[in-house]
């Protein structure tokens, strides 16, 4: 049976306000990262996720590692209070993200990569055009 689990993080990287959608399906990390601006109020957060969560683009997947494990109270206390004063983002969604934005840019990549050549194809069609014209202009 599959097994997901999300988490919806907000925290303040500077100048903007920013989300860090993370989903674990199947022993794999997904990420998405959205950037809200000003401080968002929960309500405001509550929509964003109601209306765009199926719209999310999340990076491709990680391998993850979850041992089902018993853990004492207090060691869950701990690494919940780790967490609230951990800076930044967990180093998995990092690579997550960096991981999209990798894709992202060989994708952009090939776009302009196809419109230079598009691009060189009408300049030498032109000047093929030009150089008939100027050819049948004399004779």
């Amino acid at each position: 049976m599959d097994r997901a689990n999300g988490r919806l993080t907000v925290c303040f990287e500077d100048p903007f306000w920013i989300g860090i959608f993370e989903r674990v399906i199947n022993d794999k990390l997904y990420v998405a990262k959205v950037t809200f601006g000003s401080e968002p109020k929960d309500y405001e957060v509550y929509d964003f996720v109601k209306q765009n969560y199926f719209k999310l683009r999340y990076s491709p997947g990680v391998d993850v590692i979850e041992e089902a494990r018993s853990i004492s109270p207090k060691r869950r206390q701990r690494e919940a209070k780790r967490q609230v004063a951990q800076k930044g983002i967990g180093t998995k969604s990092q690579i997550a993200l960096q991981l999209q934005r990798e894709e992202f840019k060989t994708e952009r990549k090939l776009r302009s990569k196809e419109e230079k050549l598009e691009e060189a194809a009408k300049k030498f069609e032109l000047r093929q055009q030009k150089k008939k014209e100027r050819h049948r202009g004399r004779a």
